[in-house]
């Protein structure tokens, strides 16, 4: 008799059969300038504090600032990577993170509606997000990043899934 290894246990963020989409990469493009818009104005604070002081151990402020942005910058396209959906028979995944993972399944007959959003930058970098509506307060169920084309098309799709589903309540 040999010895088989046992199989690995499936990840409870990776299902067996599950086929992820990936949100569209413009998205990296966006947040990188919501971080530069964010983080520039703290840092050319700090650096006229250090300089208008003129205490050389004020430096250090500017530095945290620019450190601090720049492992936002390195971690963005991993962020960006790591989001994804899938529609399956009965209900929609997202998944996201990286460290902190998480993994969202909405049932099509619980959704209440969804709405595509998209904000002057998300117009300007050619995407839109779309985000589920439950009756749950707390569900954090949206996929940002989509093209418009696609926020619609998943938007329309997930509509007529989720009245065919409250059809048979």
């Amino acid at each position: 008799m040999t010895d088989v290894p046992p199989a690995a246990p499936a990840s409870p963020f990776d299902p067996p059969g599950v086929v992820w989409q990936p949100v569209s990469p413009r998205l990296i493009t966006v947040r990188y300038i919501t971080l530069a818009l964010s983080v520039g104005l703290p840092f050319l604070v700090t650096v006229v504090i250090a300089a208008v002081a003129g205490v050389p151990g004020l430096w250090a402020l500017p530095a945290v600032v620019a450190a601090f942005a720049a492992w936002l910058a390195w971690l963005i396209p991993r962020q960006v990577r790591a989001i994804g959906y899938a529609e399956r028979d009965d209900d929609l995944l997202i998944r996201k993170g990286i460290l902190f993972r998480q993994m969202v399944v909405v049932p099509y007959g619980r959704m209440q509606f969804v709405d595509v959003q998209a904000g002057p930058l998300d117009r300007w970098g050619g995407i839109a997000k779309v985000q589920l509506h439950t009756a749950a307060p707390l569900s954090d169920a949206a996929i940002p990043g989509l093209p418009p084309a696609e926020a619609e098309r998943v938007r329309d799709r997930l509509a007529e899934r989720g009245e065919a589903r409250l059809a048979g309540l």
